[in-house]
């Protein structure tokens, strides 16, 4: 190996250890490859640690086909591959690893990560995500992406002229099997109680919907099919009857979990645990910002999210400017 390589690499591992970043993103979804992209051309050399999912939850999606740009949709792995060379065009650079504590008391923050590594940063942007509460059943995971669906605006469209399942009983699955009336010819809701958890207006227009029928007091237990969703079993919690019902797809409206644990009693939060920002994406906390699913239980798209993100890398170059 090159002896002026070896001197290169150490200088630049001592660098990292004992200088701060100006910027580091947690999370490589549309909130954290947008940021990292408004950071680079800011000349700020951003550092962006991975987390779990290179892309984020969006990259777990079939084909994106409500982002702008992509008239013929996009699929999401590829979106975020996309996202992520713009960014390192312009210097960002990109790290596969995972956050495992922070430290908000001081500036500049402290990061370590599940590698060892110990990283400081002069602003923090949090774009760690949300991720959708599961069933746990069996053909849960295996049939994700051929059937089992979390977000009806991504993959409604796939489902033109079919039935489909809306497990759940809260605003969010009532508002996305409205929403999935446009398309299938049947929305079934199934919910394990005999009343709905959703505000009155959703409910009186999801049974008033030709196209809406439910199921009460019962449980998906298995979803059925190989390649393709086929069918569920369900068991209905106050008999304890099991049966299975056909259907061309099953979308699972549980609730949301916010990424957002590490920061719990550093950061102010709402009682769902996502991060309180303001309308330039800053939180309780100078100099830390919330972007993304990590800070929006309400919209939970990409376009949303890259947009936060932006907002969030547009806010930490003028806290710079101004602390310099």
């Amino acid at each position: 190996m090159d002896f002026n390589l070896i001197n290169l690499t150490s200088h630049a591992e001592e660098e990292k250890e004992h200088h701060p970043y100006k910027v580091v993103i947690l999370g490589s979804g549309p909130a954290g490859l947008a940021a990292a992209l408004y950071a680079a051309r800011a000349e700020l050399n951003p550092l962006v640690l991975t987390g779990m999912e290179l892309g984020g939850q969006a990259a777990l999606t079939h084909t994106i086909e409500n982002y702008p740009g992509f008239p013929d949709g996009v699929g999401g792995s590829q979106l975020g591959e996309l996202f992520q060379k713009q960014a390192e065009r312009f210097g960002a650079r990109i790290e596969f690893d995972i956050a495992s504590k922070v430290d908000l008391s001081r500036r500049p923050f402290v990061i370590e990560t599940e590698s060892g590594q110990e990283i400081k940063a002069q602003t923090l942007i949090i774009a760690t995500g949300a991720s959708p509460n599961h069933l746990n059943v069996p053909g849960e995971k295996e049939l994700t992406g051929k059937g089992v669906s979390y977000c009806a605006t991504c993959d409604g469209w796939f489902f033109k002229d079919k039935e489909v399942v809306v497990i759940g009983g809260g605003d969010s699955a009532l508002e996305e099997g409205l929403f999935l009336t446009r398309y299938a010819t049947k929305v079934t809701i199934i919910h394990r109680r005999d009343t709905l958890r959703a505000g009155a207006i959703l409910q009186s227009r999801a049974k008033a919907n030709p196209k809406i029928q439910f199921i009460w007091n019962t449980v998906v237990t298995e979803i059925l099919g190989e390649d393709a969703v086929k069918s569920v079993r369900l068991k209905n919690v106050v008999t304890g009857e099991e049966s299975t019902f056909p259907t061309d797809g099953v979308f699972i409206f549980i609730g949301h979990k916010p990424n957002t644990q590490l920061f719990m009693g550093q950061l102010e939060m709402d009682e769902g645990g996502y991060i309180i920002t303001d309308k330039k994406m800053q939180t309780s906390v100078p100099g830390v910002y919330a972007a993304g699913e990590a800070a929006d239980p309400i919209y939970r798209q990409v376009i949303t999210s890259a947009g936060m993100g932006a907002a969030a890398a547009m806010q930490a170059a003028r806290f710079l400017e101004e602390h310099e």
